[in-house]
């Protein structure tokens, strides 16, 4: 039988920089200088606690490529969040694709294709650990997109579980995969994931995550912070959005959804 990944249980608060917990020095960084300094963030899920105490998920894409740039995040009439071109295009599976969906006391949000079927894991029962297991990184060579998925439960406390499959910095074709907890966010804590980094001269995988502080005290506060952060020239759509509220997402992009 498969034991579920190993989990790394972020419970603790969250330190700013140059404070101390215990003698040790725990360096956190704000968001918007995080996104700030990475010249091509990719794609991105954020989880975190604004300071009016709402608990909200965030995703963003950004792109180099005029087929990446020719999308757009919009809802559907089921309360989906989904990428879908703002041009008219053929559907590929690694641009297109929904990337937030409420499942039932679920919210499910992500990436890729995966979304999909991890919220359908969710619905059989199985476990959160277990439902981002078995996932793989995007076959997209040479850098080998990370999927990046966070998963929500509305019950037992508001706990989350952030998942991502990567590509090993080495040479094998096996895939890492991390599956991280986070609870008891206090205001203004946040956990980040992005596909890429870069210092504009190279590109590599993101860090397999970030813990970050922000400022904004709302949910449209949020929205404009990760907005404004994003590099203006690759900038495509970011949403903000609450457990339950996927159907009421706030979205900003660079190009209207069709229809």
């Amino acid at each position: 039988m498969a034991l579920p990944p190993i989990r790394l249980d972020v419970t603790g608060s969250l330190v700013l920089r140059g404070q101390r917990t215990g003698g040790v020095s725990n360096l956190v960084n704000w968001l918007n200088e995080v996104l700030t300094d990475n010249h091509y963030p990719g794609r991105g899920v954020l989880w975190c606690r604004t300071g009016n105490g709402d608990t909200l998920g965030a995703y963003f894409l950004t792109g180099r490529s005029s087929a990446s740039q020719a999308r757009a995040l919009h809802r559907t009439p089921k309360g989906e969040l989904i990428v879908a071109p703002s041009e008219r295009l053929a559907h590929d599976h690694l641009r297109h694709y929904v990337a937030a969906r409420q499942s039932g006391d679920w919210l499910v949000f992500g990436n890729g294709e995966q979304v999909a079927t991890v919220a359908d894991r969710l619905d059989s029962g199985q476990h959160p650990a277990l439902a981002l297991d078995g996932l793989d990184y995007e076959p997209d060579p040479p850098i080998f997109t990370p999927r990046l998925t966070v998963t929500a439960d509305g019950r037992d406390g508001g706990r989350v579980w952030f998942g991502a499959a990567r590509h090993s910095s080495g040479g094998r074709l096996a895939t890492n995969r991390l599956t991280l907890q986070v609870s008891d966010l206090a205001p203004g804590e946040g956990v980040l994931m992005t596909t890429y980094r870069s210092d504009e001269h190279e590109i590599a995988t993101g860090d397999p995550l970030t813990e970050v502080r922000t400022a904004s005290e709302s949910r449209s506060n949020l929205l404009e912070e990760l907005w404004s952060s994003l590099p203006p020239h690759l900038r495509i759509a970011a949403a903000v959005f609450s457990h339950g509220g996927v159907a009421h997402a706030e979205i900003r992009q660079a190009k209207p959804a069709q229809g």
